[in-house]
């Protein structure tokens, strides 16, 4: 990205192209090449037949290309969220805990980039072998779900590498030293985390124990300004997310109102 602006910057192009119309131009192809839809419509999440739903899903990210689940309209929560940290530099760094084949950290450090940020570091935490197993006494709607054929045999377990999320950054040419991966389950990985300050939280561990481990040992690590996104909030029928984040935020007396991205994901911004 660096050396497409500064060819803008000379030669006969400069009058008619500027270094914001490059950014914009490269981070809507990001955007649309991460979600696969330079071609092809993204499936409707709210679509009143879910089971039209759960076919296209399948279809478009599961045996698709895309390298990010989130629609559109996530991603562009996310620019939205990363460019309010760097305009009013809000310190820390970025993570995301669940990040199935690195599109949304892809993204992250595409944005970076492309504002010439060279301070901070895009985590991605996952276990690279899916979903752990919930807890049927604890939470036995995740468990049925979890051992259910969809997303046994239709999601296959939500499960991607840590190889092909290493390769997925490579071939975007964003793999470099300032992606850090954490490997494993959260409840081991996070709690030792060499993570000093965080800007930006992207949470999408789908289940309650997940999400719950994120937000114990990540929130303290929050800048104030910082953004949390929780990427399942508005699931009611198959997690206990929601249960997790309103018990986290009634623990710790967070009154920062929570913002809808759409029917699914929330976000909220700490101020204390």
């Amino acid at each position: 990205m660096s050396a497409v602006l500064a060819l803008m910057e000379e030669g006969p192009v400069a009058s008619t192209i500027h270094k914001g119309d490059c950014r914009d131009l490269y981070l809507e192809l990001l955007k649309r090449s991460l979600t696969d839809t330079l071609f092809d419509l993204e499936p409707n999440a709210d679509h009143p037949n879910p089971a039209i739903y759960i076919a296209g899903f399948v279809d478009h990210y599961i045996n698709g290309r895309a390298v990010t689940m989130l629609p559109v309209c996530r991603l562009d929560n996310l620019r939205t969220c990363v460019e309010r940290i760097l305009h009013e530099a809000v310190l820390g760094d970025l993570i995301e805990t669940g990040a199935w084949r690195g599109g949304s950290t892809i993204f992250m450090r595409g944005l970076l980039s492309a504002y010439g940020d060279e301070s901070r570091s895009v985590w991605v935490a996952d276990s690279f072998e899916g979903l752990p197993e919930p807890d049927e006494n604890l939470f036995p709607k995740e468990a049925a779900f979890h051992r259910g054929a969809t997303m046994q045999r239709h999601y296959k377990k939500m499960a991607a590498t840590l190889e092909e999320v290493r390769a997925n950054f490579e071939a975007y040419g964003l793999l470099d030293e300032r992606v850090r991966f954490l490997k494993g389950w959260f409840k081991d990985t996070l709690p030792t985390a060499p993570v000093e300050r965080l800007a930006l939280m992207r949470l999408d561990g789908d289940y309650y124990e997940s999400t719950m481990d994120a937000l114990v040992h990540l929130y303290d690590k929050l800048s104030i300004g910082g953004f949390v996104i929780i990427d399942d909030y508005g699931e009611d029928s198959w997690t206990n997310c929601r249960q997790a984040v309103d018990s986290f935020r009634e623990e710790r007396a967070i009154r920062d109102p929570l913002v809808a991205v759409d029917s699914r994901c929330y976000w909220w911004r700490r101020t204390s």
